[in-house]
C-alpha cells in the first residue's frame, strides 16, 4: 500500500486518525522525525514539494504569439496588398521586418522569464525539520511526507500535514476556505466534516498567526489541498498591469486614427484622379506610419529592467504593477525599529562623577569614542564609571554581531571604547556569585573576588531603584555621601536622558568585608548613568531628506513609548504631532482623517491601528507605501497602495502580503525604490512621446505630401526602416536613460495622469507638425531645383534625421532641452550615431539603394537635409522659451 501517495491512510482521512495513528501508518517517529536516508527515498518517490508551472508553450508557439497582435495583423495585410498590387520589394520588407520584430519581442519575452524566475529563487521558502533526531532548516521544496515540520506564529505552513503539537494555535486560512477569521487548532481528530472545520490539519499556505506547532507532513505539492485548486488554475493567464491596458488603448487609437488618416487621403486621391494601385501603395504606406512596431518591446524591456534594478538595490517587486504605482507614492508610513533604526542598541550617552559624556559610534561596532564636552576623549579616566557594565553582564561580541542581550552587547561595546576587554576582566576577576535580572526587583548584581581576597559587588539596573540603596555617589572629588543636593542632580540627568527617548541604566558597586550574600546587597555607591538608545540609520537621515524634497511624507509608525519615538523623530526631522495608540481610538474616522496630515508619529500603536492610518489616509487622496513584518501587519500590507515587507526580519505572512519585499530592511531601500519608479514612468512617457511624434509626422507627411499633389516622400520600407531600425535603438535608449537628478526635486505625479496629457499631445502634434513641414517643404524645394529621385531621398533622409533631434526633445520632457542630463546616456548617443551611419548605408550603397530607393547625396544636399531636420529641436526651444516668460 502506498501510504504516502495521497493524504489518505488506510482508506480513512487523516483528519479522523490520531496524530499517533498517522506518524504510525507514514513509519515515522515524530520525536525524531525521519532519517536523511528515508528523506532522500521518498524524495525520489514523490517529487520535490512545489506547485506546478502553469502550463508553458512549445518554444515555437511563443514565436508565433508574436504576430497575434492586432496591430502586427495590419501590417501583415499590408504586406498581402503590397504584394497584390505587385509591390513585391514593400512586401518583402515588411514581411523581414515583421519577423525581425518577432525575433526581439521572442528574446525579450524569454530574458523577462529569466529574470522573473531569479526573483523567484531569492524568495525560495524555508522550513525547519526534525531529521535524525535534530533539528534543521531545510528548502519548502524538499519536505517529503512524513517529514515532522516544526512552525511559529508567523511562519507559512510549508505543506499539508498533521499537527502532533499544538500549543495555543491559530491559523489564517482564507487564502484556502475563505474563513476570514483565524481558525483554533488542536491535536484531537474530527470527524467527517468539510476542510474549514478539520482543526487538526495544517494546509499548505496557510500561516500561524499565534502560537507553537509541530506536524508531519502528509502531503506535498500537488497532492495538497492548494495543489488541487493549482491544477484548475494552470492555464490560467495574468492579467495586464493598468499601463499596459492604457498602452493598449493608446494603440487602438492609433490604428483608428490611421483608419482615418486612409480614408481621409483615399478621398483626396479619389478625388484627384489617382489610380486604384497608387491609391493602395500610399494606404500601406499610412498603415505602416501608424503603428509603433517597436513601443511593445521597449515597454517589456523597461519594466524588467526597472524590476531587476530595483532587486539588485535590495527591492524584490513581486507585482509588476507596483512598479507603477511606485513612483505616485505621495506617504509613507514606516516603522521605526530596524527600518529607520539600526536595531541595534547604543549607548549614546555616559554620566560620571558630575560631567556628562558623548559616546561616538553605532551599533555592535567598538568603533567610537567618549568624548567630553570639549571633544577630548576621556577614555583613559572613565575605568571606575564603566566597570561595573562589564564586569555585571552576560554578553559577548562576536566577529558577526553579539551573543545574549541586546543592551548588555551595548554596554559590552561601551566598556570597549574606553580600552576594556569585557571578557578579559571577566577571567581576571570571576564571578563568584549573582543575583539575577528580575522584572520586580529591576537590576542585576554580580559578585567577585578581589586580588586582596574583598569581595565586590556590582550592579546595573533602574536609577530610581538604585538611588533606594546608594548610600555613596562618585564625584570630582571622590566618592561622597548621597545628600538630597546630589540625589536631585542625577534625578535631573537622568530626566534630561529619558527626555531624549533614551533608556537610562545606572551602575553601582560596594566593597563587603565578609563572604557575598546574595540576599542582601550592602550601601552602594553610584558610578555611573548610561543613556542607551537605537540610533536612526545613517541613511535614513540621508532618506528623510530626499522624501521632503520629493514631496513625499513620511509617518514613523511604532510600538515605542511616545518620547522614545519623538526623538528619534526628531533627529530624523520627521515633523508633526505625537499621537498615541490610546489617542488614536479615541478619534472618530473624520477626525483622524482631517488631522492626519499633520500627525508625524503614531506612537504605542497595536497593529490593527496600522490599518486605520491607511485608511485615513486613503480617505485623504494618498497613495501609501506601508511598511510591516510581522504576521499582524499583513491587513495594513494589504490595504496600502504599496504594502513593502522587511525581509530580514519579516515574517511569511508579511512577505507574501506585501508587494515588494525588502532585503536589508532599510528605509532608505523604500526611497530608492520610489526613486526607480519614477525615473522608470518617466522614461515611458520619453520613448511613447518619441515614437508617437514618429508616427503622427509620417501620417502628416503624407497626407500633406498628397494633398499638395507631391509624390509620397515616404514608401512603406522606408517607413518600416524609420519605425524598427531608425526608432528602435534610440526607444529603447531612452528606455534605460538613467534617471534625471532632480527626478525626486519635485512631488509626485497624480495617479489619475494618463501617459499622454494634454500638454503631451500638443508637444507630440507640434513635433509631427515640423517634421511633416520640413520633410513635404524640402521634398518641393528640392524637387523644383534637382530632380525628383534625389528630392525624395533628401525627404526620407531629412525624416529620419528629424528623429535624432526629437529624441533630445521627448529625453527633456519637462526639464531643459540643452544641459548636462542630455550627455549622461552615453547609450543614447551611441545609438544615435548608429542610425547616422546606417543612414549614411541606405543612401550610398548600391544594394541598399536597390531596396529603399535612393540615390546619393552630395555634401550639401546632407547639410540642408541635417539644418531642416534640426527645426524640431529650434521649435521646441521656442516654445519652451516662450512659456517660460509666460
Amino acid at each position: 500500500m502506498d501510504a504516502l501517495a495521497t493524504t489518505q491512510v488506510a482508506g480513512e482521512d487523516v483528519h479522523q486518525l490520531t496524530p499517533a495513528q498517522v506518524a504510525d501508518r507514514l513509519g515515522v517517529d515524530p520525536a525524531a522525525g525521519l532519517s536523511t536516508h528515508e528523506s532522500v527515498e521518498r524524495a525520489a518517490e514523490h517529487g520535490p514539494n512545489r506547485l506546478a508551472e502553469p502550463a508553458r508553450r512549445p518554444e515555437w508557439l511563443k514565436f508565433l504569439d508574436q504576430f497575434r497582435n492586432w496591430l502586427i495583423g495590419i501590417l501583415l495585410l499590408a504586406a498581402v496588398v503590397a504584394a497584390a498590387i505587385g509591390d513585391l520589394k514593400d512586401a518583402l520588407v515588411i514581411t523581414v521586418v515583421l519577423q525581425i520584430n518577432a525575433v526581439l519581442g521572442y528574446l525579450q519575452e524569454r530574458r523577462a522569464e529569466r529574470s522573473l524566475e531569479a526573483l523567484r529563487r531569492m524568495l525560495v521558502p524555508t522550513a525547519r525539520v526534525r531529521r535524525d533526531g535534530t533539528e534543521r532548516e531545510v528548502e519548502a521544496s524538499a519536505l517529503v511526507p512524513g517529514d515532522v515540520v516544526l512552525l511559529e506564529a508567523g511562519d507559512r505552513v510549508p505543506a499539508d500535514g498533521r499537527l502532533v503539537v499544538a500549543e495555543s494555535v491559530e491559523v489564517a486560512e482564507a487564502a484556502l476556505t475563505g474563513e476570514s477569521q483565524p481558525v483554533a487548532k488542536s491535536t484531537a481528530p474530527t470527524g467527517p466534516v468539510p476542510l474549514a472545520e478539520r482543526t487538526g490539519m495544517l494546509y499548505m499556505n496557510t500561516a500561524l498567526t499565534r502560537g507553537r506547532a509541530e506536524m508531519v507532513v502528509t502531503a506535498t505539492g500537488m497532492r495538497t489541498e492548494l495543489g488541487a485548486i493549482a491544477e484548475a488554475l494552470r492555464t490560467g493567464a495574468e492579467p495586464p498591469s493598468p499601463l499596459q491596458v492604457q498602452l493598449d488603448s493608446l494603440g487602438r487609437r492609433l490604428a483608428l486614427l490611421s483608419g482615418v488618416a486612409i480614408v481621409a487621403y483615399a478621398l483626396i486621391a479619389l478625388l484627384r484622379g489617382e489610380g486604384l494601385g497608387d491609391l493602395a501603395l500610399r494606404a500601406v504606406a499610412l498603415a505602416v506610419a501608424a503603428i509603433p512596431e517597436g513601443l511593445p518591446a521597449v515597454l517589456a524591456l523597461t519594466l524588467a529592467l526597472g524590476v531587476y534594478r530595483m532587486a539588485s538595490r535590495g527591492a524584490i517587486v513581486k507585482r509588476l504593477a507596483s512598479v507603477e504605482s511606485l513612483g505616485s507614492a505621495t506617504v509613507v508610513c514606516s516603522d521605526k525599529t530596524g527600518t529607520l533604526t539600526l536595531n541595534e542598541m547604543t549607548v549614546r550617552s555616559l554620566w560620571t562623577a558630575g560631567r556628562r559624556y558623548d559616546v561616538t559610534g553605532e551599533g555592535y561596532g567598538v568603533q567610537g569614542a567618549v568624548r567630553d564636552a570639549m571633544g577630548t576623549d576621556r577614555a583613559d579616566e572613565l575605568r571606575d564609571a564603566v566597570l561595573p557594565f562589564a564586569l555585571c553582564n552576560d554578553a559577548h561580541l562576536t566577529d558577526d554581531g553579539f551573543v545574549g542581550d541586546p543592551t548588555e552587547a551595548a554596554l559590552v561595546v561601551l566598556a570597549a571604547k574606553t580600552g576594556m576587554d569585557a571578557d578579559g576582566l571577566r577571567a581576571e576577576l570571576p564571578r563568584t556569585a549573582e543575583l539575577p535580572f528580575d522584572a520586580t526587583t529591576k537590576y542585576m548584581a554580580t559578585f567577585h573576588t578581589e586580588p586582596d581576597g574583598r569581595t565586590r559587588v556590582h550592579v546595573k539596573g533602574a536609577v530610581d531603584v538604585l538611588l533606594d540603596r546608594c548610600t555613596e555617589v562618585l564625584t570630582e572629588d571622590g566618592v561622597r555621601e548621597f545628600d538630597a543636593g546630589l540625589r536631585d542632580e542625577v534625578l535631573a540627568v537622568t530626566g534630561q536622558l529619558g527626555g531624549a527617548g533614551l533608556r537610562v541604566l545606572g551602575a553601582a558597586t560596594a566593597v563587603l568585608d565578609g563572604p557575598p550574600d546574595p540576599a542582601e546587597l550592602p550601601g552602594l555607591t553610584l558610578v555611573s548613568v548610561a543613556g542607551i538608545a537605537d540610533p536612526p540609520r545613517p541613511q535614513a537621515r540621508d532618506a528623510m531628506a530626499l522624501c521632503r524634497s520629493a514631496g513625499i511624507a513620511v509617518k514613523m509608525i511604532t510600538g515605542d513609548h511616545a518620547a522614545t519615538a519623538a526623538a528619534i523623530a526628531h533627529e530624523l526631522d520627521i515633523t508633526g504631532e505625537v499621537v498615541t495608540g490610546a489617542e488614536l481610538e479615541a478619534m472618530t474616522e473624520e477626525e483622524l482623517a482631517g488631522r492626519i496630515d499633520g500627525i508625524g508619529v503614531f506612537a504605542r500603536v497595536a497593529p490593527e491601528h496600522k490599518v486605520t492610518i491607511v485608511q485615513a489616509l486613503n480617505r485623504r487622496g494618498h497613495i501609501v507605501a506601508m511598511t510591516g513584518d510581522g504576521v499582524n501587519d499583513a491587513a495594513a500590507l494589504r490595504a496600502a497602495h504599496i504594502g513593502v515587507a522587511m525581509g530580514r526580519t519579516g515574517t511569511d505572512v508579511a512577505k507574501e502580503a506585501a508587494d515588494v519585499v525588502l532585503t536589508d530592511d532599510d528605509f532608505s531601500t523604500i526611497v530608492r525604490a520610489v526613486r526607480e519608479g519614477r525615473a522608470i514612468y518617466d522614461n515611458i512617457v520619453k520613448f511613447v512621446r518619441f515614437q508617437l511624434s514618429t508616427n503622427v509626422g509620417a501620417i502628416l507627411t503624407l497626407l500633406g505630401a498628397s494633398l499638395v499633389g507631391l509624390p509620397a516622400p515616404l514608401t512603406a520600407a522606408q517607413l518600416l526602416w524609420i519605425n524598427i531600425i531608425m526608432d528602435g535603438p534610440p526607444a529603447m535608449a531612452l528606455a534605460v536613460d538613467p534617471a534625471r537628478d532632480d527626478v525626486m526635486r519635485h512631488p509626485p505625479r497624480d495617479p489619475r495622469e494618463r501617459i499622454l496629457s494634454m500638454r503631451r499631445l500638443l508637444a507630440i502634434t507640434r513635433a509631427g507638425a515640423v517634421m511633416a513641414l520640413g520633410t513635404v517643404g524640402l521634398l518641393a524645394l528640392a524637387r523644383e531645383r534637382i530632380d525628383t529621385d534625389t528630392a525624395l531621398t533628401m525627404a526620407f533622409t531629412t525624416f529620419v534625421l528629424f528623429q535624432l533631434f526629437n529624441s533630445l526633445c521627448a529625453r527633456a520632457d519637462d526639464g531643459p532641452l540643452l544641459g548636462r542630463h542630455q550627455l549622461r546616456n552615453r547609450t543614447l548617443w551611441l545609438c544615435l550615431a548608429g542610425v547616422l551611419a546606417i543612414q549614411v548605408v541606405a543612401v550610398h550603397l548600391p544594394w541598399a539603394r536597390s531596396v529603399f530607393g535612393t540615390v546619393p547625396l552630395d555634401a550639401a544636399q546632407w547639410a540642408l537635409c541635417v539644418g531642416t531636420a534640426s527645426l524640431v529641436l529650434v521649435a521646441e526651444l521656442v516654445v519652451r522659451a516662450v512659456r517660460g516668460r509666460r
